[in-house]
């Protein structure tokens, strides 16, 4: 099948949109991806539904997220428009289109996850068949809801030796490791790029720390980063999740704008160093996909922690900013073919189950 992937993760920084072509098993032939940018003024909308919404205690309606969430759908309609035109495909030849919206608020410790975005609202703005929704299947059967993309990159890594593990270095991180009979275990291992993106903001009016440039010319608060990470949750085994929410800059309050990106990106590299303790077999090789892997000062960090080479997923053949998009379109056909995407290792479900609900375009 021709599919399409929609991802805007909490980082929100734009939508990435990719176009596969899968079976939903071990057929995957990446086709196109762009990325479309937020505006300064989506970017704040964006923001104050996130904000507002965690004041909850349930996902409920309220005019800035419902606002919010027709943002959503507008963006997300231009891009695949876009994305279209690029690959030269018109929309009657696209099966399905995977579509996350946008998580305004994870809470799986009460039941609830809310990503915001009419599926509906996408489909018909399209004509193509939507998937949307996720994780709430997931999370009402007793499991985090996230991380969802191992699924597809146990069918990237299918010849790789095993066992390998991928760290996605988004807002939040996760990581997938893949064991020598195919066994999956995945978790978010804490921030990534999260923290440090705030600490940019406020510090220096930049929105990210350009190949960890401003970590590089400072130094790690051995006292910040042993407070930070004196967090229960990092000791707590797997499957397990975050919101980007969970943690903040506070104990990172004084220091310099350049010491504390490189305390921050310091706690990062811990994070993941300690997350390696969780999993069943050390692996043999740490692959990196997300925006974090463009900081070589991350990865320097990463490789001091834990003792392992991290390596860009782009050095495979693999587009590491895709890889989630991508990974949403493989996941929405598995979806119309009624095949799992979440399982007992990376969501903590009780057994491996589908998810996601089908919206077909008015009229069809």
């Amino acid at each position: 099948m021709l599919a399409i992937g929609l991802m805007s993760g909490t980082s929100l920084d734009g939508v990435d949109a990719a176009l596969i072509e899968t079976d939903g098993e071990a057929q995957v032939r990446a086709l196109a991806f762009r990325t479309e940018p937020y505006s300064d003024s989506a970017r704040a909308e964006l923001a104050e539904a996130t904000t507002l919404a965690l004041t909850f205690d349930r996902p409920r309606a309220s005019p800035p997220i419902v606002a919010a969430g027709e943002l959503i759908v507008r963006t997300h309609a231009m891009v695949v428009q876009k994305l279209l035109r690029d690959a030269g495909v018109e929309a009657a030849a696209v099966d399905v289109i995977g579509f996350h919206g946008q998580t305004v608020a994870h809470r799986p410790d009460r039941g609830w996850t809310w990503q915001i975005g009419d599926g509906q609202a996408l489909a018909d703005a399209t004509g193509i068949v939507t998937i949307s929704d996720f994780r709430s299947a997931d999370v009402a059967a007793g499991g985090q809801g996230a991380p969802l993309i191992p699924i597809y990159h146990a069918a990237l890594a299918a010849d790789l030796e095993k066992p390998v593990a991928i760290l996605n270095l988004g807002g939040v991180a996760n990581i997938t490791w893949i064991g020598r009979d195919g066994a999956l275990v995945a978790f978010d291992t804490g921030p990534a790029n999260g923290l440090i993106d705030h600490w940019m903001e406020a510090q220096t009016g930049q929105r990210y720390d350009a190949d960890g440039a401003l970590a590089a010319a400072g130094r790690v608060d051995p006292t910040v980063l042993d407070m930070m990470m004196d967090n229960a949750w990092f000791d707590l085994a797997p499957p397990k999740s975050l919101d980007r929410n969970d943690f903040t800059l506070q104990s990172a309050r004084g220091l310099s704008a350049a010491d504390g990106a490189a305390t921050l990106t310091a706690f990062t590299a811990r994070t993941v160093a300690r997350a390696l303790d969780h999993l069943p077999e050390r692996p043999r090789r740490l692959l990196v996909a997300g925006g974090g892997r463009h900081n070589a000062t991350m990865l320097a960090m990463i490789a001091a922690e834990a003792g392992l080479t991290p390596e860009p997923t782009d050095a495979l053949g693999w587009d590491g900013d895709a890889l989630e998009a991508q990974g949403f379109a493989y996941m929405a056909v598995r979806r119309l073919e009624e095949r799992p995407i979440s399982f007992p290792g990376t969501t903590g479900v009780p057994q491996a189950m589908t998810g996601g609900v089908i919206h077909h375009p008015a009229g069809a």
